[in-house]
């Protein structure tokens, strides 16, 4: 029940920074920014104190690390890559075209018929 308390208080904090932002609409946009971040910041402390604020860190963890992992391609075979896309869809552009004409062609076919 606490941590249900605690992720609705997290939410109330970002509205309260929203609600600050309208609030000070007189002041600099500085100010208001920071209202926002300071109401954004807050309830992301009040939210990592829950099991589901844990997890989330958790993930995001595990995500940074495999992220690392990954390994990028280079620019030739991005280039590769890219080009390869853009020729199969081109053909399947022809293709679908080709059909989407016969296909008319029959129906043309079977309405003059009747």
């Amino acid at each position: 029940m606490i941590d249900k308390i605690k992720l609705a208080l997290a939410v109330l904090l970002v509205a309260a920074g929203i609600v600050a932002f309208y609030l000070l609409s007189d002041h600099a946009l500085v100010l208001r920014m920071l209202a926002v971040l300071g109401g954004i910041i807050a309830a992301v402390i009040v939210m990592w104190t829950t099991p589901m604020g844990k997890t989330a860190l958790t993930f995001s963890r595990e995500s940074a690390a495999e992220t690392r992992k990954v390994v990028w391609p280079n620019r030739k075979e991005t280039i590769q890559t890219t080009l390869t896309v853009f020729v199969f869809v081109v053909v399947m552009g022809i293709f679908l075209w080709i059909v989407d004409s016969l296909w008319a062609l029959g129906v043309n076919f079977l309405m003059r018929q009747g």
